[in-house]
């Protein structure tokens, strides 16, 4: 593991050594509270991630991101292609939550939520600790030559690794095709979709890599996250902070002596124990403050916790606060960066909610056939030929499906042998004339508006041109 709490940390990442490699972080168990609180926040959130794809609102799986078919499920509700805005608006409006998250709190997304950190160090980290133990025992075994006990544990916890990245590759395949399809597909045998099976094999080889090797730089290196909060915290963020004020004091840290007065030696009330460090998932000294390595992810709060009530000093040393409170003792405001963001995210939910309210559960598209002109017919009828496609949304089936003109008087006629029928969360596709007497045409092109209905119901309404002969503009 790198050298910590140098001048370089600016400069360099705790996890590379001094000729540029790999410096392997075996971070300490944590024990306290703040642990005890993210456990439950992660297993409950687990418990969402693995189930989402299998829940069912009215017929509608819970979350589908099938990127293939554009279609996606949020909350039960369906969106197609045509309610690509919407959704849209949804994705910005996430991201501006994340971004008000990260003003007032700093990386808390990191540590407490994002799905990365949740599996690494609550899923794979536990059960290297099982297996491998603690700190001390993972670092004799990682310099131990390849003898019976080494590559008995490094298979055991290889294996439940593969296992484990096997079950998020179903889960992740859930979120994409769809649960009922990847039922079908286990149900089927591996044989009769090797194409998917391929898919499969590959996202858990991405999966393993990520949570056996690749670990903490997944947030250090790749995630972009790390270097946008350097542009978005200032000194009223609250983040995890070491109260250098107190930690340092007039003669700087120094370690713990038994029945020193560190008051009248002015001494600070760090003890430079290091477990801090030891216990740090992306191997960075939280004493050299804020660093886009750090996750927020309170293990350093714990650790330095418990020393502080071993050595008879009060918790808090390290703990969540702004840089003005620890050098100020101010408390958190709104500021007006942060009230602007909170207006924009108002102005962002009023959006989506009207979009969502107006939002049809039929989408109907007339489009005139390319490359077609008007047909002259008996009686001064102008008749033009369109297509047409009706996307139902919903999870039921849209019976005796009929068009009619709204804006002018003339028919409608459908090229079809039975009742127009649209099947529950599909399409419904089509060829229609709409026929016009000529002295109701205000020119070439005009503008028609046709009504979708169902059984008498209007269900939708839309527009088309309509072509015509230029004398009867």
């Amino acid at each position: 593991m790198a050298e910590q709490g140098k001048d370089n940390f600016r400069d360099t990442i705790g996890t590379l050594d001094k000729e540029g490699g790999r410096a392997w972080v075996f971070p300490k168990k944590p024990v306290g509270k703040w642990y005890e609180y993210r456990k439950y926040v992660s297993y409950f959130l687990l418990i969402i991630l693995l189930v989402s794809p299998f829940i069912k609102i009215n017929g509608h799986q819970f979350l589908l991101f099938n990127v293939l078919e554009r279609r996606f499920n949020i909350f039960g509700f369906p969106f197609w292609p045509q309610d690509f805005y919407i959704f849209v608006i949804m994705m910005l409006t996430g991201v501006v939550f994340v971004i008000i998250f990260t003003v007032a709190l700093g990386r808390i997304f990191c540590g407490w939520i994002c799905p990365q950190t949740i599996f690494m160090e609550m899923v794979f980290r536990r059960i290297e600790y099982w297996i491998d133990g603690d700190r001390g025992k993972q670092i004799r075994l990682a310099k131990m030559p390849w003898n019976r006990e080494k590559i008995m544990k490094r298979s055991l916890k290889w294996f439940v690794f593969f296992i484990i990245s096997f079950i998020i590759a179903n889960v992740f395949l859930a979120y994409l095709i769809g649960s009922d399809r990847l039922l079908r597909y286990i149900t089927d045998g591996p044989s009769e979709h090797m194409s998917t099976l391929i898919s499969l094999l590959v996202f858990t080889g991405v999966f393993y890599f990520i949570f056996a090797w690749f670990r903490e730089q997944v947030c250090i290196i790749v995630c972009p996250y790390g270097r946008l909060q350097g542009v978005l915290l200032d000194k009223k963020s609250i983040v995890v902070a070491y109260d250098h004020k107190r930690g340092e004091k007039e003669e700087g840290r120094a370690k713990f002596k038994k029945n020193e007065d560190r008051v009248a030696s002015g001494k600070g009330d760090c003890i430079d124990c290091n477990q801090c460090v030891q216990v740090c998932p992306t191997g960075i000294d939280i004493r050299n403050g804020t660093q886009l390595e750090c996750i927020n992810c309170t293990a350093c709060i714990d650790a330095c916790n418990s020393i502080m009530d071993a050595v008879d000093l009060p918790q808090g040393l390290i703990r969540y606060a702004s840089e003005d409170e620890i050098e100020k003792k101010a408390k958190f405001v709104l500021t007006p960066r942060l009230k602007g963001y909170l207006v924009m995210m108002g102005i962002l939910i009023a959006v989506l909610t009207g979009m969502l309210f107006l939002r049809n559960d039929v989408e109907a598209d007339i489009l005139r056939l390319p490359g077609q002109l008007y047909e002259r017919k008996a009686d001064n009828i102008i008749s033009n030929v369109y297509t047409y496609k009706l996307v139902n949304k919903t999870n039921n089936e849209i019976k005796d499906v009929s068009f009619k003109l709204l804006s002018h008087k003339g028919t409608v006629v459908i090229v079809s042998s039975g009742v127009l029928e649209v099947p529950a969360g599909g399409t419904a596709e089509g060829t229609l004339f709409v026929e016009l007497n000529a002295s109701a045409l205000s020119g070439d092109k005009d503008k028609v508006v046709i009504g979708v209905y169902s059984g008498g119901e209007q269900i939708e309404t839309t527009r088309t041109a309509f072509l015509g002969p230029r004398s009867y503009k």
